[in-house]
């Protein structure tokens, strides 16, 4: 605990301002009064618009200008901002083959012509939004927090309603989008946002920005941005009101215990109401939580539970206030626990309906940001629920230049019911601190916490979890280092923990080489371990890892590792985990392995990501390979096959096993409204082969009808377990 604390010393530290700051490229946005059609036609309405253009290379080097050239345009009106793009080709004289996955919104990847607009209306540096389209007009958005650190910092489940348009010519493509002010939070009268423009070419391929960004971190990263200039100060943007009432009917049968046949119908809806220049309040009533989009399954052989994001629309703005608070897989708060329930008849999850939820987030000012959702569940007589309160609150504060410390407080409190006398009353809470370290040029990143949790089952202490992780990025090498202490009795029932009872170590260290002539763009070798323990059994898990990254010019990735790794059982487990014998509580093994990844050129019409491993597993051995390939066949969609195979051999009396999850997959765009996915997952292990077809139809911007069907059977006998038509509308209405 002392080495955590001193950590966070220097973390703090870190996080002080550069004394000299940073000057930054500037585009001024001119007030316009001339209307502008969202057609991708460069016209007159664009003759006082200010250009940034001189774009840098980002990948594969950025120590030279863009190969393909933009330019970029702004201007605004009482109640849009305008952004026009063009972008040039290396050969102007030559119709652009163009990549697009399809011709669904939110596509992202390397696979893709795309150019994307980031706005920082609070200059923060550490949350923002995110605007792309591409030269078939395909709209994408998102938010970025965190300062945008990795991918895992931009989340695409956010939707809004805004315009964008394009248009191809000969050796380029302009693209348009009108943002209304409505869908920004900004301070009245602020006159400076931040501001950052990328292009991503499959010619060569390229990735570009305005203004420069170090190739060693992600082109989404928030600490280098240029700024955009308004002419005048900007006005409140008025009452934001949005309504989203949705409605469904459906069909479902249960073939497995009593047979049920149900028809049902349902309408509920959300409403967002801004509150001041940055705070937004989500009310909602009866919420649809069925799964209009499916969880991709996996094969598990891990001791441990697995996390799937959340989907659901009404946790997804500011979700990082509330979501991002401890590490991957120590989480105080995980929104999906809200509407699922225990059955402890059979020690099964189950949809829990949620009667009534609010939730009011946002910024404060430019330092300061808070959340507060509560939301109520409803009581269940089949199962002995009772109606459960869900209350989280938060503040989070930005400190020094990138960083911010935030509190959370959450508590989980059963309403007693007289009818339910045999139900669980217990409340459950959780109480913790974070610090989120981000210097000024992004070269030192970390987080540290410690959270508590209170629980009158468990009252002997060991009820807290803490955690400091630093990380280091220079050009030709990175590190990261992670210690935590988790307690035996941490029991985050609203939040995510895969395992208590530990103090965990863990570090990576990675150089980094840049050919100047090749295919190589970057390779170079690494190291990295991973230790955990605890008092009563010792060091119960280890691992080493030798392994060597590369990283070629057209994208294609390889990744490979040496691995020795080290598991002491402090339970009972079988390796198959499908009820075979089990290998003895207090029993060690020490295995080594061989692990890979390949993530090919997605410019291609066919790619494929692969990963796998062959080598020891606990008394026997396991060979696994899993991945995707699909077939773009452009602008329509991709045909796709996910699978995953593993041959676990163990000697006897214990169990052999052959886990094969195969899941074919057709993900057709018949236009830029009209979409059709379906999906097929075998998994021998779950013994389940699931069926998944739905039909899409958005009417108008962020309003759709779904139509969805879903079916189960027993992967051995193929009898059919359960099925379900729903037919479901949502529409957004601005008032």
């Amino acid at each position: 605990m002392k080495f955590v604390i001193s950590l966070a010393v220097i973390t703090l530290c870190l996080g002080l301002p550069a004394i000299a700051q940073e000057q930054h490229d500037t585009i001024r946005v001119n007030r316009t009064s001339v209307p502008i059609k969202i057609d991708g036609v460069l016209d007159d309405a664009w003759a006082n618009a200010a250009i940034a253009s001189d774009f840098w290379q980002y990948f594969p080097m950025d120590t030279s200008r863009a190969w393909n050239p933009t330019e970029v345009r702004l201007l605004y009106d009482d109640n849009f901002i305008y952004y026009l793009a063009i972008a040039k080709n290396r050969l102007p004289d030559v119709m652009g083959s163009y990549i697009t996955p399809s011709l669904r919104r939110d596509f992202r990847g390397e696979a893709n012509d795309a150019v994307t607009f980031t706005i920082d209306p609070f200059q923060d540096e550490t949350n923002a939004f995110q605007f792309g389209v591409n030269p078939f007009g395909v709209q994408r958005e998102g938010l970025l927090t965190n300062g945008a650190n990795g991918p895992m910092d931009l989340d695409q489940a956010w939707d809004n309603k805004w315009f964008a348009g394009a248009k191809q010519y000969k050796g380029y493509w302009i693209a348009e989008m009108a943002i209304p002010f409505k869908t920004l939070r900004y301070k009245e009268s602020s006159q400076f946002w931040n501001v950052k423009f990328y292009r991503i070419s499959s010619d060569g391929p390229e990735r570009s920005s305005w203004p420069k960004i170090p190739r060693q971190y992600p082109i989404i990263n928030l600490a280098y941005h240029g700024v955009m200039a308004f002419d005048q100060p900007l006005k409140k943007p008025g009452a934001n009101i949005s309504l989203i009432p949705y409605t469904l009917v459906n069909y479902q049968e249960d073939r497995v215990d009593q047979k049920v046949f149900e028809r049902g119908s349902n309408i509920g809806g959300d409403a967002k109401i801004s509150v001041g220049p940055a705070l937004n309040l989500d009310l909602t009533v009866n919420p649809d939580f069925s799964q209009v989009e499916v969880d991709q399954q996996v094969a598990n052989l891990d001791r441990f539970e697995i996390f799937f994001p959340e989907r659901r629309q009404f946790f997804l703005e500011n979700a990082d206030l509330f979501g991002s608070f401890g590490s991957q897989n120590l989480r105080p708060f995980f929104s999906r626990r809200i509407g699922i329930a225990k059955d402890t008849a059979t020690d099964l999850n189950v949809q829990n309906p949620i009667y009534f939820g609010a939730r009011l987030s946002g910024k404060l000012d430019k330092n300061w940001r808070m959340g507060l959702l509560s939301m109520q569940s409803a009581r269940d007589y089949d199962i002995s629920q009772p109606s459960t309160n869900y209350t989280v609150g938060v503040l989070q504060r930005k400190v020094f230049s990138r960083s911010n410390i935030g509190i959370i407080a959450i508590n989980k409190q059963p309403f007693r019911d007289k009818l339910l006398e045999a139900a669980s009353y217990d409340f459950n809470r959780v109480v913790g601190i974070d610090y989120n370290l981000a210097s000024n040029d992004n070269k030192w990143t970390g987080k540290f916490f410690h959270h508590r949790s209170f629980d009158p089952a468990l009252t002997q202490g060991k009820n807290g979890a803490s955690s400091a992780m630093i990380n280091y990025n220079a050009l030709n090498w990175d590190a990261v280092f992670t210690i935590q202490d988790v307690g035996a009795n941490f029991n985050p029932e609203v939040g995510f923990a895969r395992r208590t009872d530990y103090r965990r170590a863990a570090g990576t260290v990675n150089w980094k080489f840049y050919p100047k002539k090749g295919p190589l763009q970057s390779h170079g070798p690494g190291f990295d371990f991973d230790v955990l323990g605890n008092d009563t059994y010792g060091t119960t898990d280890w691992d080493l890892n030798i392994l060597y990254r590369l990283r070629f010019r057209s994208s294609t990735i390889v990744d490979f590792r040496l691995r020795r790794e080290y598991v002491y059982l402090f339970d009972a487990f079988d390796p198959t985990n499908s009820g075979g014998l089990e290998l003895s509580e207090g029993s060690a093994f020490a295995n080594n392995l061989f692990r890979f990844m390949a993530l090919s050129d997605a410019r291609k019409q066919v790619y494929f990501e692969l990963s796998g491993r062959i080598g020891e597993y606990f008394n026997g051995s396991r060979a696994n390979l899993e991945g995707t390939v699909n077939f773009r066949k452009q602008p329509y969609g991709i045909l796709g096959l996910n699978f995953s195979y593993n041959r676990i051999r163990l000697p006897e009396p214990y169990a052999d096993a052959d886990f094969l999850l195969i899941g074919p997959k057709i993900d057709l765009s018949f236009s830029r409204s009209l979409f059709w996915t379906t999906f097929v997952q075998y998994n021998n292990q779950s013994n389940n082969l699931n069926i998944n077809s739905r039909l899409q139809w958005r009417f108008r911007p962020v309003s759709d009808i779904f139509l969805v069907y879903t079916d189960n059977y027993y992967s051995d006998t193929y009898v059919n377990k359960n099925r379900a038509l729903v037919l479901k509308c949502t529409y957004w209405l601005n008032l």
